[in-house]
């Protein structure tokens, strides 16, 4: 029975996994071959790397992340080394998007309409961090009111905490 749930469980995260790395290669492809080059300022097009670079940052974190986990699910602990990178990523990601906000304000586009879209990507870099590391917001969509109301830790954030305390 546990190998079961461990099979079905390393199944899940590699979907997550690979999802997750998936929307970070989609997200890049398209402001290189399709936004980049509508921009044409340079402000505009740095601007446009402000509010992809920590989505895209996130998102491999959090697809490295999943396919990682895939080989201790149900077995074992994260590992120690993984678990100071992700607790160092839990700090530094804030800052990453902090500065990437005062740096598209900075850069801020001429044309307010893709000012304010690439606010929305920036805003979604903010989301994806919330989601992994502080309170888990991905739910599916016929019960996503009722369970984001009940502020559950995210799973990456139950694993640093398990092994931490295993280790204690």
């Amino acid at each position: 029975m546990g190998g079961d749930v461990r099979q079905r469980l390393r199944r899940k995260y590699l979907s997550l996994g690979s999802g997750e790395l998936v929307a970070a290669g989609v997200f890049l492809g398209i402001g290189v071959v399709q936004i980049a080059p509508l921009l044409g300022a340079a402000g505009s097009a740095l601007a446009l790397w402000f509010a992809l670079g920590p989505l895209v940052v996130i998102l491999l974190q959090a697809g490295v992340y999943w396919l990682c986990a895939r080989s201790w699910v149900e077995r074992s602990r994260m590992p120690p080394r993984l678990v100071a990178t992700y607790k160092a990523l839990r700090g530094l990601n804030p800052v990453l998007l902090l500065a990437a906000l005062v740096g598209l304000i900075i850069t801020w586009p001429d044309n307010p309409a893709i000012g304010v879209a690439l606010l929305g990507v920036w805003g979604f870099g903010l989301v994806e961090y919330v989601n992994y590391f502080v309170v888990r917001l991905a739910y599916p969509p016929s019960t996503w009111l009722s369970r984001v109301r009940q502020w559950r830790t995210p799973r990456l954030v139950q694993d640093i905490e398990a092994a931490q305390s295993a280790t204690q």
